[in-house]
């Protein structure tokens, strides 16, 4: 008997270890279908990424209460604001958004992560919830995106797990009275980050994109937790041997030209080009019309393909955005006009108008060529 029970124990074990290798398999031949898609799409159409999500839970108007999960009813700290924890305590508003902006012609729709590293969460004593928003989160968007891939599949849709850039820095001092202080350091960021990425990838993504870059120190530790974890988990670094795509974004912070850490928009293309990323862009901080010379510099020099999304113009005296959508459309289209762009979307103020305005205008022009895309078609001819 003990010995039938050892047999029927290794035969439960052995199929366990099967299921897991097949379903491996699985995720890995539909990771680089996805990837494939995707790459081919680029190379169509200048893809439309979608809007802010600030914006439009703003609408509707939200309480304390729904900021919480039944476990964290008697949280001891406000959480009203934490806007990922609604992944996880108001899903339908979330999946709701997203479904908005894919009705308004986006291609990428972004995870609600932009605060889902453990660092980020630590102002609400939420740590330990970091890797469970971040993979609620990609489940959302993955599940309404192969909803409407599934309603038109000429037009598939595609999830970036959004990873922002943190409220620490590990560049700059927050003490003025002593410069040489840092509120993190390079290998906390590296760890949080790597939790983030297992989340997002767990949740379903196809991109994962390091946004909002302020500080390269923080970028090139979240990059730097991307390849260990694609390396932890045997997943090709490069988009073209079919891995998960990387996107990255800076943010120009003012007219000097230059992110808060200092650097040109040159300087931060060097500082990131190192991996082999599906896009380099800038978003936030400014409206098109202001962004427009340093996106000059990026589609003049990048390898990459090169995105775009910027802000409903700039914040009034009350910090809200009044640009219209067909205002910002009007100066998005000399990007369009220069083919400067492969991907276009929307920051802080845009809403799906917004995203709908600049997907009819985008459709008429084609995208920016990267340089291997012009050696083929020279060698074609």
């Amino acid at each position: 008997m003990p010995e039938k029970d050892e047999r029927k124990k290794n035969t439960l074990v052995l199929f366990s270890v099967f299921c897991s290798i097949s379903f491996l398999i699985e995720n890995r031949t539909q990771m680089q279908n996805q990837t494939n898609i995707l790459l081919k799409a680029l190379q169509k159409k200048i893809l439309i990424l979608d809007g802010a999500m600030g914006t439009m839970i703003q609408r509707y108007t939200l309480t304390e209460d729904d900021f919480r999960t039944p476990e964290l009813k008697n949280h001891p700290k406000s959480l009203k604001g934490n806007n990922d924890l609604l992944s996880l305590s108001r899903p339908e508003i979330i999946k709701a958004i997203h479904a908005e902006y894919l009705e308004a012609g986006a291609d990428i729709i972004e995870t609600n992560t932009f605060s889902g590293t453990s660092i980020a969460q630590a102002d609400y004593e939420l740590s330990h919830l970091a890797y469970q928003i971040n993979f609620q989160s990609a489940k959302i968007a993955r599940e309404v995106a192969d909803e409407f891939t599934a309603k038109d599949p000429s037009k598939p849709r595609f999830v970036a797990g959004a990873m922002g850039p943190t409220n620490r820095t590990a560049s700059i001092s927050p003490d003025v009275n002593d410069p040489g202080y840092r509120a993190v350091n390079f290998d906390q960021l590296a760890e949080a980050y790597s939790e983030q990425v297992r989340g997002l990838l767990d949740g379903g993504v196809d991109i994962l994109l390091v946004e909002t870059i302020f500080d390269t120190l923080n970028a090139k530790a979240a990059l730097y937790a991307i390849q260990d974890v694609f390396e932890e988990r045997n997943i090709p670094l490069d988009p073209k041997d079919g891995g998960i795509s990387i996107m990255i974004s800076g943010t120009i912070t003012d007219a000097s030209g230059r992110t808060l850490s200092g650097q040109t928009t040159e300087a931060f293309l060097i500082s990131v080009s190192h991996v082999p990323l599906l896009s380099v862009g800038l978003n936030c901080a400014l409206g098109a019309k202001e962004l427009r010379p340093y996106l000059k510099v990026l589609a003049q020099n990048a390898p990459f393909y090169v995105s775009a999304y910027p802000n409903a113009g700039l914040p009034n005296e009350f910090g809200a955005y009044d640009q219209g959508a067909n205002e910002m459309a009007d100066q998005v289209r000399d990007f369009l006009k220069e083919g400067m762009l492969n991907i276009l979307g929307g920051c802080c103020g845009t809403t799906p108008d917004h995203i709908r305005a600049m997907a009819k205008l985008a459709a008429e022009f084609q995208p920016r060529k990267i340089e291997e895309e012009l050696e083929e078609e020279g060698a074609d001819v």
